[in-house]
C-alpha cells in the first residue's frame, strides 16, 4: 500500500470518528434537553398540586376555632374547641375532664361521660339548640382539625368509603368538617385513616340532629366528562377512574381526509332508528379549545364510529344499558371494586391534555393523558400514570371494542408481542371462555385487543411487570351497538356478541404507555413503525403485525393473501378504486393460475371425448362391476387420460383461493369502500338491493344480488363443464352425479356466499366468468385440432 492509500485511510477514518463523535454530542445534547424538560413538567406539575391543595384546604382563621379556659378571666387556657352554635367540639385530652369550662367569662357544662382520651367531647351553654352534623356521603372533601397546642388543618378526601389525605398527613386524632352553605358542620372524628361520625357516639346523641347536606360541585359524586380531541380522535374521559368511555373516531369526508374511517350502513341504521345513541359524546361534556373549560349540553350527532362499547340510551335519553367504569378503556382495575369504580379529580385540563388524581388509603395515584401532534403518530396517545404506594394487584385494560362483522360474522382477535432469546414474537391469544385467562411467565411488549378492523393497543414504553391477561365478557354486560338496528326483531342478540378486554399489570412509580386506538389498517401500521423505530437500539414496535389474515386455514393462505394484497395496492395506486382494483386482481390472478386451469380443463375435455366409450364398457359388464372398473381403468391408460388430473390444478390454486377469500373478507381499505351508489357501497359488507322493515330467517331484511347472480353464472359454468348428452340413454353415473352436484353446488354457494362481502361475491362472479372464457376458447382450439 503506497502513501496516498494510507493517507486516504487515516483521512477517511477521521472523517467517520469526527462524524460518529458529531452526532453523538447531538444524542446527548437532546436527551439532555429531553431531561431537562422532563424536570421542568415535573417541578410544573408538583407546583400544580399544590396550588391546587392549598385552593382546596380551609385556612385557619376561617375556622370557628375558639379557646376553652379553666377560669372565668380566661387566663388558663386548657384546649382549642371548634364553635357550634352554643355547643363547642373538642377532642378528650385527659380523662377526667373538668366539668366546666368558661370562653369569654361565661360557663360551659361538659355534656355527657364515659369518654376516653382522643374522644369528641361537648361543651355547651345552657338551652343550645341541636349541632347539625351531615351524613358521611360517597364523596366529601373534609378540612381535618387537630386541635393540638398549635392547631393544624389538613385536607381529607371521602372518597368511596374510606379517607385519604393526599397533599399532608396527620399523626394523631382530628375533628373532620365539611364545609356546606350553612358554613363549617362537625362530621366525625378522623384517626389512623379512619372516620367515626359524631351519629355513633351514644353518649352525644342529645347534642346533635343528623341531617343531608346538599354537597358542593367539588363534592359532587356524579361522574363527569371531559373531551380531548383532534382529527384523528374524539377522546372522551371519565372521573370515574380517570379512564376513557368514549374513543370515538371522525368519518373520513370530502372536507377533511385525514381520517381513515368510513362510514357504513351500521352507522346510518343506527343514526336513523336510535339517534340519542349516535351522539358523540353520549353524554354532556366538557371542552378545552383554548380558552378555559367550557361545558357542552350535548353531542355531535352522527360523523363518529364508537371504538368502545358504550353504555345505550332510550328515546327518553335515560340510561339503559350501562357499560360499568370497570370495562373503561385505560383504567386501572384491582381486587377491590372501588378502584376501579372510584373518582378521579382533575388536577389540569389543556386542549391536548388532562391530569387526573385519586387517592386512597396511603396509595395516591396521577394519570397524565397526551395527544402529540399529528406527525407523532396519528390514532396515537401518550398515558403516564405514576402510583406513590403500593400498586400490588392492579392491572390496566384496554376498555371492550365495539363488535364488528367480517363476512358476516363476528371475529375478535387479540394479540401479544414478547421478546424470546432476543427476537421478537407475535402471538395470538386463545379468546377466553370462562374466566380470566392469566399469563405470568413472561412480559408483553405490547398487546393489541381488536375487533378484526379496529382496536386498542397498550405498549408499555419501559420494561412491565411480567404477565397480561384476558377476560371474556357477557354480552349483556357489555351490550354492542349493533343491538340497536331492529332492536324490536332482536336481530343481534347481546348474547351473541361478549365482549373482550386485556390487561397489563403495574408498579409502583412512574410508566409510560404509548396508545393505539385506530384502524388496524396495514399502511398505517407500517407508517406507525417507521416513525417509533429507532436504528440504534435495534427498535422497532412492529405493530403491523396486530393486523391479521384470519381463518382456519390462515397460517397457510397468510403469505399468499400478503403477495395479493400487494398487487391489490398497485392497481388502486393506478385506479383509485378498490372495486376496480379486485377486477384487475381477478384478472391477474386468473392470468397466473392460466396453465393450471389450461391444464385441469383439457383433461376435464378428454374425460368428456371417452364418456361414450366408458359408458359401453359399464352397459356391457353390468353384472360384474369389478371387470368394468378394470376395463375402464385400461380405457384411460390406452387414451392417456387419468380422472385425477382435472383435480390437482385446483389443489395447487387452493392457497392463493384461500388467501384471496380471507384477504377480501377482513381488509380495512374495503371496509366502507363504494363501488355502485345505493346498491354495492361497502365492499366489506354484503351488497343491499333494498331492504324491508320485518325479518326472514336466514335472509333477514335485506336482498344481496350478488350472490344470487353469482350462483347463476356457475350453474353455466357447470353445465358447460359436464357437457351432458341430449340423450338419456348416452348419460354415464358419473355424469348424472355432476348434473347433481353442479346444481346442489350453485345452491350451496348461493347461501353460503349470501351474507359475505360484496368485494368477495364480486371476485368469485368474475373468476367463474372469466373461467367460462377461458373454457369456451380452449374447447374451440381443441376441436380445431
Amino acid at each position: 500500500m503506497d502513501k496516498r492509500s494510507i493517507l486516504f485511510v487515516i483521512c477517511v477514518t477521521f472523517a467517520f470518528f469526527g462524524v460518529h463523535t458529531w452526532f453523538g454530542n447531538q444524542d446527548l445534547e437532546q436527551r439532555k434537553a429531553y431531561e431537562v424538560k422532563m424536570q421542568e413538567e415535573k417541578i410544573a406539575r408538583q407546583k400544580a398540586l399544590e396550588e391546587e391543595a392549598a385552593s382546596r384546604t380551609a385556612k385557619l382563621e376561617d375556622l370557628p376555632l375558639v379557646n376553652l379556659c379553666k377560669d372565668a378571666a380566661g387566663k388558663e387556657k386548657v384546649a382549642s374547641a371548634l364553635s357550634f352554635g352554643g355547643h363547642f367540639v373538642t377532642l378528650a385530652w385527659e380523662a377526667p375532664l373538668p366539668d366546666k369550662l368558661f370562653l369569654d367569662g361565661k360557663s360551659l357544662q361538659l355534656s355527657s361521660s364515659g369518654y376516653k382520651a382522643g374522644e369528641p367531647v361537648i361543651y355547651s351553654k345552657t338551652n343550645a339548640k341541636a349541632i347539625e352534623v351531615p351524613t358521611l356521603e360517597n364523596s366529601m372533601d373534609l378540612q381535618l382539625v387537630a386541635l393540638t397546642a398549635e392547631p393544624r388543618v389538613v385536607l381529607g378526601e371521602w372518597r368511596s368509603q374510606k379517607m385519604a389525605m393526599p397533599y399532608a398527613f396527620l399523626d394523631g386524632p382530628a375533628i373532620a368538617l365539611y364545609k356546606s352553605d350553612k358554613g363549617f358542620l362537625p362530621v366525625g372524628v378522623v384517626n389512623g385513616g379512619k372516620v367515626k361520625s359524631l351519629a355513633e357516639f351514644e353518649r352525644l346523641k342529645k347534642q346533635i340532629v343528623q341531617v343531608k347536606v346538599a354537597l358542593t360541585p367539588g363534592d359532587d359524586a356524579q361522574e363527569e366528562f371531559y373531551v380531548l380531541q383532534n382529527d384523528y380522535q374524539q377522546l372522551v374521559f371519565s372521573t370515574r377512574g380517570g379512564s376513557l368511555a368514549e374513543i370515538n373516531l371522525p368519518f373520513r369526508s370530502k372536507e377533511d381526509k385525514s381520517s381513515i374511517v368510513k362510514e357504513i350502513d351500521i352507522d346510518r341504521s343506527i343514526l336513523k332508528q336510535s339517534p340519542n345513541n349516535a351522539r358523540f359524546p353520549l353524554h354532556p361534556y366538557y371542552i378545552n379549545e383554548g380558552n378555559g373549560k367550557v361545558r357542552r349540553d350535548e353531542g355531535f350527532l352522527g360523523g363518529y364510529y364508537p371504538l368502545l362499547r358504550r353504555t345505550q340510551l332510550n328515546a327518553a335519553g335515560d340510561e339503559t344499558n350501562k357499560i360499568s367504569p370497570q370495562f373503561y378503556s385505560l383504567n386501572i382495575v384491582g381486587e377491590d371494586d372501588n378502584v376501579a369504580n372510584g373518582l378521579y379529580r382533575v388536577t389540569r385540563f389543556e386542549p391536548n391534555l388532562i391530569e387526573f388524581q385519586s387517592t386512597s388509603g396511603q396509595r395516591r395515584i396521577t394519570k397524565t393523558y397526551f395527544i402529540p401532534e399529528d406527525k407523532n403518530g396519528p390514532y396515537c396517545l401518550r398515558l403516564t400514570i405514576r402510583i406513590d404506594g403500593d400498586a400490588r394487584g392492579l392491572w390496566i385494560g384496554s376498555g371492550i371494542p365495539d363488535a364488528e362483522l367480517l363476512g358476516g360474522s363476528y371475529s375478535p382477535l387479540l394479540k401479544v408481542q414478547t421478546t424470546r432469546a432476543k427476537s421478537s414474537e407475535v402471538d395470538e391469544i386463545d379468546l377466553p371462555k370462562k374466566g380470566p385467562l392469566v399469563v405470568t411467565t413472561i412480559s408483553p411488549n405490547w398487546i393489541s385487543n381488536s375487533n378484526g378492523f379496529l382496536g386498542v393497543i397498550m405498549d408499555p414504553l419501559e420494561e412491565a411487570t411480567g404477565g397480561y391477561k384476558a377476560i371474556q365478557i357477557p354480552g349483556k354486560e357489555a351490550v354492542t351497538r349493533l343491538s340497536l338496528i331492529d332492536a324490536k326483531y332482536d336481530l343481534y342478540p347481546a348474547e351473541n356478541y361478549p365482549g373482550y378486554a386485556t390487561y397489563i399489570p403495574l408498579k409502583s412509580g412512574e410508566m409510560n404507555f404509548r396508545i393505539f386506538a385506530g384502524p388496524f389498517d396495514e399502511k398505517l401500521l407500517k407508517q406507525l413503525d417507521d416513525l417509533y423505530e429507532d436504528p440504534a437500539l435495534g427498535y422497532n414496535p412492529d405493530y403491523a403485525s396486530a393486523q391479521s389474515i384470519q381463518g382456519w386455514f390462515s397460517f397457510i393462505s397468510r403469505p399468499f393473501a400478503k403477495f395479493l394484497f400487494f398487487l391489490m395496492q398497485i392497481f388502486y395506486m393506478v385506479t383509485r378504486s378498490w372495486a376496480a382494483s379486485i377486477i384487475l386482481l381477478t384478472i391477474a390472478l386468473r392470468a397466473m393460475m392460466y396453465p393450471l386451469n389450461n391444464w385441469s380443463i383439457k383433461s376435464t375435455i378428454r374425460m368428456q371425448e371417452i364418456a361414450p366409450k366408458v359408458k359401453i364398457i359399464q352397459e356391457k359388464n353390468k353384472k360384474d362391476p369389478r371387470k368394468a372398473q378394470l376395463e375402464v381403468m385400461n380405457l384411460y391408460k390406452q387414451e392417456g387420460v387419468n380422472p385425477f388430473t382435472g383435480c390437482l390444478p385446483l389443489l395447487l390454486q387452493m392457497p392463493f383461493l384461500i388467501g384471496m377469500f380471507y384477504l377480501l373478507k377482513s381488509s380495512f381499505p374495503l371496509r366502507g369502500a363504494m363501488f355502485i351508489p345505493g346498491w354495492i357501497d361497502d365492499l366489506a359488507a354484503p351488497d343491499v338491493l333494498f331492504s324491508w322493515d320485518t325479518p326472514i330467517w336466514f335472509i333477514g331484511n335485506q336482498f344481496h344480488l350478488l350472490p344470487i347472480l353469482m350462483a347463476v353464472v356457475m350453474y353455466f359454468q357447470q353445465r358447460l363443464t359436464s357437457k351432458i348428452p341430449k340423450d338419456p340413454k348416452l348419460i354415464t353415473d358419473q355424469q348424472k352425479q355432476q348434473k347433481m352436484m353442479g346444481n346442489v353446488m350453485s345452491i350451496v354457494f348461493a347461501v353460503m356466499f349470501y351474507n359475505f362481502p360484496s368485494g368477495l361475491n364480486i371476485y368469485f362472479m368474475l373468476s367463474t366468468l372469466l373461467g367460462i372464457l377461458q373454457q369456451v376458447w380452449i374447447t374451440k382450439k381443441m376441436q380445431k385440432k
